[in-house]
């Protein structure tokens, strides 16, 4: 900086030195740090049980999805979303930020959870969005099909694609599972994204995402979750399968890793009493994530801006290093 740099900075009063303080303070004013040990409750949590799938709306503490703390700005303007399991978890989490980045979005769900999904419907119309209700059981290859066609022609297009929904039940042996449960494991979290994408793709054009819901159970199983966790490597291998095979046309694969977050899974039959009193707290953060804790992540996979991420498992796990 010559001379008269200097001076003309020293005449408007805006030093180097000044300058950075005064933008340093003005951005501890508008965002300030936040602790993530104490930013949300620790263990231990009250005993609860719901019957599957649960409701978001009857846990204790309920679960975050961003409903007050999400700040969009427009990064998704335009965009036309389907989300499965969007009624809560990651899946409300994004459904919520989704909106308030400016997308239209449609959300499936099983009708034992229309009151948590009518939340979600209400939060979408809120932001002066499309909000698009498809409830049905994925389980079945003709409703996935049907569900997509739906998608489609209420938001009038396709672009975002995320396969969120699970069934995730704990059994202390594999001789506790019977073939019935193992078949609507592997039918919810594999069979039906494998419906829905096929049915989706000839509607997605080149710059359209397909993102996936993965878990740190693809890389560290537990030893009660035998059929869950399989179910989550297949989704992250098939993530990195897909990118390769959809690269070439334009359209980008990529997976979010959950590590233990608090949502219905838990609750529903996802972990036993001792497991869920303690959930989350062996991460080195001391808690489980809030599902508002992701949902940045989906919106960063579906924009413009990470066009050259595709085949990537995110993770999220509260420092347990999983992915």
């Amino acid at each position: 900086m010559n001379r008269n740099e200097i001076s003309s900075r020293e005449r408007d009063g805006q030093s180097s030195s000044s300058g950075t303080a005064s933008s340093s303070s003005a951005t501890v004013a508008r965002d300030p740090l936040q602790d993530p040990t104490k930013k949300y409750p620790k263990p231990p949590f009250s005993k609860q049980s719901q019957p599957w799938p649960g409701l978001a709306s009857k846990m204790s503490p309920r679960p975050d999805h961003g409903e007050k703390s999400y700040k969009g700005s427009g990064r998704l303007r335009g965009r036309k979303a389907l989300i499965t399991g969007g009624d809560s978890g990651m899946g409300r989490a994004a459904a919520i930020a989704f909106a308030r980045e400016g997308a239209d979005v449609a959300i499936n769900y099983l009708p034992d959870e229309e009151q948590d999904a009518q939340e979600v419907l209400e939060l979408i119309k809120a932001e002066g969005q499309v909000a698009l209700a498809i409830p049905g059981d994925l389980r079945d290859e003709s409703f996935c099909t049907r569900m997509v066609d739906e998608a489609v022609r209420g938001l009038g297009g396709l672009d975002i694609l995320v396969n969120n929904a699970g069934r995730q039940q704990a059994a202390a042996s594999i001789l506790d599972i019977s073939s019935e449960e193992f078949d609507a494991t592997m039918k919810t979290n594999i069979y039906a994204p494998f419906w829905i994408i096929k049915a989706a793709l000839p509607h997605l054009r080149p710059g359209s995402t397909i993102i996936g819901t993965s878990s740190e159970q693809a890389y560290d199983p537990s030893p009660d979750l035998y059929d869950y966790a399989q179910t989550k490597a297949a989704i992250m291998n098939y993530t990195k399968s897909l990118a390769k095979q959809l690269g070439p046309k334009g359209i980008r694969v990529n997976a979010v890793a959950p590590g233990p977050v608090w949502t219905p899974l838990q609750v529903s039959g996802g972990a036993t009493q001792e497991k869920l009193q303690n959930f989350g707290g062996q991460t080195p953060l001391g808690r489980p994530g809030q599902p508002a804790e992701l949902g940045s992540i989906y919106v960063q996979l579906a924009m413009n801006d990470a066009s050259f991420a595709t085949g990537h498992v995110y993770g999220a796990a509260g420092g347990s290093g999983q992915p």
